[in-house]
């Protein structure tokens, strides 16, 4: 589905991702860990678009995306739901939604994602800086997938919330993934990250120093890598 290669980016004159190469396969779950500050979004901000990468390939089912800005590529059929929500807080909930409806056969419609997120239902009227942290992240999800994306990109969706809704995050994205949908999960919570991950990648100070399955991620790599020293 995704395929980036030797990616590097740039923050001006500050070199980020250095020879970046990472696979996302077509229905699984793909994770990016790494510690704070390590270049997890920025690699996501240059799949989306957001940033431009100055060497490396991105190609998204054969078709080379690293040089198209973000509307291109979402119309490509890739889709963020981004660090910090990012939601519209003077726009209703149904607003919010509609705002980046893309229509699709057999896809998702707004009757559809009310099922699967019923608060937001409820809260339909609302606007969406009246709600909650967790009501926000949902609808930030749903909204994403209101554009009938083929890759999901989600950068710390567990960020800043309760216990309870982390759980609700994990089943949805275990439902979406049933469904067949591909992802890219950037995520600090590991227990969420192991329990969803097809295939993990770790970042270090920029650079991948981990490739492999939940079962082959050793504590010495948690420790060196993803844990705070104590």
């Amino acid at each position: 589905m995704l395929k980036i290669s030797d990616l590097n980016t740039f923050y001006g004159d500050s070199h980020v991702l250095h020879n970046v190469s990472l696979t996302v396969e077509q229905g699984k779950v793909t994770v990016l860990l790494g510690r704070n500050g390590m270049g997890k979004t920025t690699t996501i901000h240059s799949i989306m678009g957001i940033i431009q990468s100055k060497k490396g390939k991105i190609v998204l089912e054969e078709q080379e995306i690293q040089s198209k800005t973000s509307f291109q590529v979402s119309k490509l059929g890739v889709a963020l739901v981004p660090q910090g929500r990012r939601i519209f807080p003077n726009l209703t909930v149904k607003e919010n939604l509609m705002t980046t409806y893309r229509p699709a056969e057999n896809g998702w419609t707004l009757e559809q994602i009310y099922d699967t997120f019923p608060r937001l239902k409820e809260r339909e009227a609302s606007m969406g800086g009246a709600l909650s942290g967790g009501e926000q992240q949902m609808l930030s999800i749903g909204r994403a997938l209101l554009t009938n994306p083929k890759l999901l990109l989600l950068d710390e969706p567990s960020e800043g919330l309760s216990p309870l809704m982390v759980q609700e995050v994990k089943r949805i994205i275990r439902e979406l993934k049933k469904q067949g949908l591909t992802m890219l999960l950037v995520e600090q919570n590991l227990s969420m990250a192991l329990e969803l991950a097809d295939r993990i990648y770790i970042l270090n100070k920029g650079s991948i120093v981990f490739e492999g399955s939940p079962d082959e991620l050793s504590s010495a790599v948690k420790h060196k890598y993803l844990l705070l020293s104590s």
